[in-house]
């Protein structure tokens, strides 16, 4: 039997087709609606509802109808910011920045054509580049705030757009920061009440920027690393079919480091990400090609960026092999050499991160706070903000330059920390090694769960609240936080373990981050912390029921 069609959703359909101002898109929606009654099901999915203009900004699937990623969508979005820029009284030009996904160009230009169409100077980076050098140019240049064309590390059919804020929008603190409630619901209204895309007034191209920004980006974050400090390291680099491979190139050149040993097949913008099942570091996989050549190079150090480079993977040599080190272990490597390097302000993570960055800012005196997930939280912690990391891989390690996370400068960094240590004979792992025997060894892992209903996320967090653990590996749970209305976070605590359960706020995931503490020698501690992790997310996956 044919899927019954709902004749108030065909008529919804062709309001949106008639004012869909892209021929590719509106092909694309005919033929769903020729199609009927079987794309009934495509149908309603397309129209069940407008992508939420959230904290992250919006992040969809690129195809036709509002529950996706095409120009109209991107018009209206823009249209929204500008009404809603000029409504806060922001002033100064807007800054578009875009990376190499399918449809980035065409949408980084639409909004610049919409916001000189209200008058407004739009400025766009020079080329698809790093999301950190948007986050740059909005600081650099006085912009009111920018727009960033990225789905960073999500799959090859997605693409999004991030907006970030500016001075007396963002507050000082915030200025080239992500947007944080209650600007997003601000936005968001402003672009639910562009009523038609035909109605909004296009202006000009804007302003294309010369190389200037990003020379300056580049001279920058060569400038964060200690001068004259050693530079004798071999590292393999793969840009993971994004934006970052000639920024990096050129950032560790101005460092003055040996040119990079970089993965061939994965050297180039590829919207396809062929070589990949997904496009993060953190997957399973994504990294094989780095280890490979790193291990056939005989490398020192492995690096991997995110496709828009706002996040940084590395590996380290162990064995016979390599090993990556997980988030925790990077944020607190770098946190620990900006301690020893004196730098000052306060030191900054999560509360889904390790808790060990914790126990060492207060060992060796200096500022710390935990804050909620993302970014946008972190840079806005402090105004003397020092340092700040997520366990997903993001690190600010310049949060003068960008407010935000930057795989390109922890690249730096880490590398100036992995060249200071060779040149005593030591590695990544012997410091590693030498704050497990001074804090016990903090082993993290995760469990992360891909959804296709989106509903599930939520029955396994209501199982959750419903069924907590009474014990977690045979230990009584002496702590049960749950953050809502607020947030929806659920916290289990024994005397050594920890577990953090939250949706993701980027992909369909539910996530689960486990910690234990081993005391102990390292080399045993870490074989023990390795089986307690496997047993840890074993009794969570039966608690969510997943």
């Amino acid at each position: 039997m044919a899927p019954q069609v709902d004749v108030d959703l065909i008529a919804r359909a062709e309001a949106w087709l008639a004012d869909d101002p892209d021929p590719a898109s509106r092909a694309e929606l005919r033929a769903v609606l020729d199609g009927l009654p079987e794309t009934a099901a495509e149908l309603s999915d397309r129209f069940s509802g407008p992508l939420t203009f959230g904290t992250a900004g919006l992040r969809g699937r690129l195809r036709a109808g509002p529950n996706g990623m095409n120009l109209a969508v991107v018009t209206r979005a823009a249209a929204g910011l500008t009404g809603w820029l000029d409504a806060q009284g922001g002033e100064g030009p807007l800054v578009i920045g875009y990376d190499a996904r399918h449809g980035s160009r065409e949408f980084a230009e639409r909004t610049a054509e919409v916001a000189t169409g209200t008058g407004r100077e739009a400025l766009l980076l020079p080329g698809p580049l790093p999301t950190p050098v948007l986050a740059y140019a909005v600081r650099a240049l006085g912009a009111v705030a920018g727009v960033m064309v990225t789905a960073s590390h999500n799959p090859p059919q997605d693409n999004g757009y991030k907006v970030y804020l500016g001075a007396g929008l963002g507050g000082p603190a915030g200025t080239g920061a992500q947007i944080v409630p209650p600007a997003d619901a601000g936005i968001e209204a402003a672009i639910r009440a562009v009523r038609r895309v035909d109605a909004v007034r296009l202006g000009g191209p804007g302003t294309v920027l010369g190389d200037e920004i990003l020379q300056g980006y580049v001279r920058s974050a060569a400038a964060v690393l200690s001068e004259n400090g050693p530079r004798d390291l071999a590292i393999a680099y793969t840009p993971l079919h994004g934006v970052g491979g000639s920024t990096v190139a050129a950032a560790f050149a101005a460092a003055g480091f040996p040119p990079l040993e970089v993965v061939a097949e994965q050297a180039e913008p590829d919207p396809a990400f062929p070589t990949v099942a997904f496009p993060n570091p953190e997957e399973p996989g994504a990294m094989d090609l780095l280890l490979a050549l790193a291990a056939g190079t005989g490398a020192d150090l492995a690096i991997a960026n995110d496709p828009d480079a706002d996040r940084c993977a590395v590996a380290i040599p162990a064995g016979d092999g390599w090993r990556p080190l997980r988030g925790d272990e990077l944020g607190v490597l770098l946190a620990d050499h900006l301690i020893r390097r004196g730098v000052p302000g306060l030191y900054a993570t999560t509360i889904v991160s390790s808790s060990l960055l914790g126990r060492l800012a207060a060992a060796r005196g200096v500022p710390y706070a935990e804050t909620l997930t993302g970014f946008k939280w972190i840079v806005r912690a402090a105004e003397d903000l020092a340092f700040g990391y997520e366990e997903a891989l993001g690190y600010c390690v310049a949060p003068a330059m960008v407010r935000d996370k930057d795989g390109v400068t922890a690249a730096l960094t880490v590398a100036e920390l992995a060249a200071g240590l060779k040149a005593e004979g030591r590695t990544l792992a012997d410091r590693l090694d030498e704050l497990a025997a001074e804090f016990g060894l903090h082993a993290t892992d995760q469990l992360s769960v891909r959804v296709d209903d989106l509903a599930e996320i939520g029955r396994a967090m209501s199982r959750a609240r419903r069924n907590p653990p009474a014990t977690l590996l045979g230990a009584p749970v002496t702590e049960v936080a749950d953050l809502l209305p607020e947030n929806d976070v659920l916290t289990f605590r024994t005397a050594t373990t920890r577990v953090v359960i939250r949706p993701s706020g980027t992909e369909p995931k539910l996530k689960a981050y486990l910690e234990v503490v081993v005391e102990g020698d390292p080399a045993t501690a870490r074989a023990r912390a390795a089986t307690e992790l496997r047993a840890l997310r074993a009794e969570i996956a039966a608690t969510l029921g997943v």
